[in-house]
């Protein structure tokens, strides 16, 4: 404060020479000490008169500094006075020099980053020279003015910018190719034959009428197209089969569907067990298939013959008890076979494969009865379970269909078209009165048998896609595979309604159709999943019981065999089948 007051008072010395003698006597009389002495000397200064008492109250205000001192504003003060120089505002601050900082830590700054100036930028101008940068690599210099660009006035590819004379996105300068005329003759500029916008083009043709050799081109493209579709009808893989054990008939004559008596347990009887049991350990593994298996079903009722189709384009047969051996392999599909289904008694079974054919085998001779197709790859397929409709059967196609053939004359004999997605399980309920279609349309429809109008459409926009379905063994319940992740059960009687309380989860599945069984007593939940594994829940806590690695690869399904306490039956896309008790 000393100082301030000897510069103000070096300053009143420095006035005119009629006020000489009062400055120096004012001088005189300054209480360094008192803050308040010098402020008689500003009105001095600025060359107006101020009253004391208004001097006193005024916030603190900055005192005009003699420049060639070097004295500065301090930078905490809130109000100036006079039209400081750039020098004194600019100037560094006071206080002792920080010898750690860095070159860029004590630069000026009023943001993070450094300091920014002030300026103002046309929103379209900035947008113009931004979309210039990215696409011809230059933009104008903002540090130079605009008025007197010359092409040493932009930065990034200069020599771009000078060829191109600066030129932005919104400023072409190639020339369009000409205009197309639409006039009547004459010259394009002549405005007397402009015919107006909507008249024709010079060159238009009013028939779009193929020329002779575009004509013959196309006939070749459709006759080929013709033929590939006719050779694919015509020609159906052959159909065979091999006997994989010696003697086709045993010492009685009875055939590998006769249901064996001597493996402990009554095959015949159509009472479940009482209670059934986790299954622990692997017991047998069935190998022969060279990729994965998609499908696995049981011999209807006594369950010991197993069915499997595969993508390697074979269906094979196999023994569940006594030796477990491969007993028959049928081959007719030309492509990965999708779905297997067998008839009531065994005798004969169903397989859809992505050749886009349906075939009927027999099960004892491994003869292919018939075949059926509608140019449409069949997703599943199911045998009326009634006795007296066993000539019938529907398929879940991929062009949203239900198609409904009977095996006697092989005509189609009903169509059920109403899914918005390819069909992916038919599921038969009620007493065979009914069945439940799911679809990649994340629906769930009722159908009566025969009536190809759904009496009821199940779809919430919390659904997902439900590509596997299972009937409980008492008939009450669905349970479905959905993509979600979770194991969803709907009531199979009267009102199909979802059962909240019954939501299984714990397993991954997204993306693959895993087939889901009950254990015949109906305390378990079974079913495969994405990562190989074997999940099993208890059926009234909803919890997640065991957890088997059963295959390398996805494990697709999963049969928990009608007669036994214990044994479940899965299988891979590893190309194994496997017996866990």
């Amino acid at each position: 404060m000393s100082a301030a007051v000897s510069s103000l008072v070096s300053y009143g010395s420095n006035s005119d020479s009629d006020d000489e003698s009062d400055t120096k006597t004012d001088a005189k009389k300054v209480d360094p000490n008192d803050p308040d002495a010098t402020a008689h000397l500003k009105p001095l200064q600025q060359g107006h008169t101020m009253s004391v008492a208004l001097l006193n109250s005024a916030p603190e205000v900055a005192v005009k500094e003699s420049v060639e001192t070097g004295v500065h504003l301090d930078p905490s003060l809130k109000e100036v006075t006079y039209n400081p120089t750039f020098e004194t505002m600019f100037a560094p601050e006071f206080g002792p020099h920080n010898p750690f900082k860095t070159q860029q830590m004590a630069a000026p700054r009023n943001m993070l980053s450094g300091y920014a100036e002030p300026a103002h930028v046309n929103d379209f101008m900035f947008e113009q020279q931004r979309r210039t940068f990215s696409t011809y690599g230059y933009a104008l210099d903002p540090s130079v003015d605009t008025h007197t660009v010359t092409t040493t006035g932009y930065i990034g590819a200069v020599e771009e910018a000078e060829k191109n004379k600066g030129l932005t996105v919104f400023e072409s300068g190639h020339k369009k190719s000409e205009k197309r005329k639409k006039i009547k003759g004459g010259e394009a500029g002549e405005i007397d034959n402009f015919l107006g916008p909507w008249a024709k083009y010079m060159d238009e043709k009013d028939v779009a009428k193929p020329s002779e050799d575009e004509q013959k081109e196309l006939d070749e493209i459709t006759a080929k197209r013709q033929k590939k579709g006719r050779n694919e009808e015509e020609a159906p893989a052959e159909e065979k089969t091999i006997l994989h054990v010696k003697d086709m008939y045993d010492y009685q004559g009875r055939s590998y569907l006769h249901v064996p008596q001597d493996v402990g347990i009554n095959l015949r009887s159509a009472e479940a067990p009482d209670k059934c049991y986790l299954p622990k350990k692997q017991i047998h593994v069935w190998s022969g298939h060279t990729k994965g298996v998609s499908a696995i079903r049981l011999f209807p009722s006594s369950g010991h013959l197993l069915l499997s189709s595969s993508m390697d384009c074979k269906i094979k047969l196999w023994e569940v008890y006594g030796e477990r051996r491969c007993i028959r392999t049928f081959i007719g599909h030309s492509k990965a076979v999708r779905d297997i289904c067998f008839n009531n008694t065994g005798t004969q079974f169903l397989s859809a494969a992505y050749d886009r054919y349906l075939k009927l085998w027999d099960t004892e001779t491994g003869q292919c009865i018939s075949r059926f197709t509608n140019r449409k790859v069949p997703y599943c397929v199911k045998f009326n379970p009634d006795e007296e409709k066993q000539n019938l059967f529907v398929a879940g196609m991929s062009d949203k269909k239900i198609v409904q053939w009977d095996s006697r004359t092989g005509e189609v004999v009903q169509e059920y078209d109403r899914h918005l997605g390819a069909v992916n399980t038919i599921t038969f309920v009620d007493e065979n009165r009914r069945f439940v279609s799911t679809s990649d349309d994340k629906s769930l429809r009722v159908w009566e048998w025969d009536i190809p109008v759904d009496f009821k459409y199940i779809a919430e926009p919390s659904m997902h896609s439900m590509p596997a379905v299972t009937l409980s063994p008492n008939g009450k319940w669905l349970a479905c595979q959905s993509m979600d992740n979770q194991i969803l059960i709907f009531g199979a009687q009267n009102r199909f309604r979802l059962n909240k309380k019954k939501v299984f989860k714990g397993h991954m599945v997204a993306g693959y159709a895993c087939q889901v069984d009950f254990s015949p007593d109906m305390s378990y939940v079974v079913s495969g999943d994405a990562d190989g594994k074997l999940n099993i829940w208890d059926w009234k806590t909803t919890k997640l019981y065991h957890r088997i690695k059963a295959h390398d690869k996805v494990c697709i399904s999963a049969l928990w065999h009608p007669h036994e306490t214990s044994k479940v039956i899965t299988c891979g896309w590893d190309g194994q089948i496997k017996l866990w008790d």
